[in-house]
């Protein structure tokens, strides 16, 4: 039922540096050394269940994308 190319994947959070081990399909190019001695194919998210206010219960500004200065940069002279 799984595509061939279905293995483990590390998913880190950039946001707050958590990381968690789970499969997926999504190619990487980059790997990471994981808690068991092995490396895995790192996918790098912005914001994850560790850093998302809904799940979090804490409502924190996350601007991994630099959107904030993009809009301020864009509209100052204006």
């Amino acid at each position: 039922i799984h595509p061939e190319n279905y293995r483990f994947v590390v998913f880190k959070d950039m946001s707050n540096g958590t990381s968690f081990l789970s499969r997926s399909t999504a190619a990487s190019k980059e790997t990471i050394l994981w808690e068991d001695g092995k490396g895995y194919p790192v996918i790098k998210l912005e914001i994850s269940n560790t850093s998302h206010p809904f799940y979090t219960g804490k409502n924190m500004l996350v601007d991994t994308a630099g959107r904030i200065d993009k809009f301020k940069k864009r509209y100052e002279k204006k």
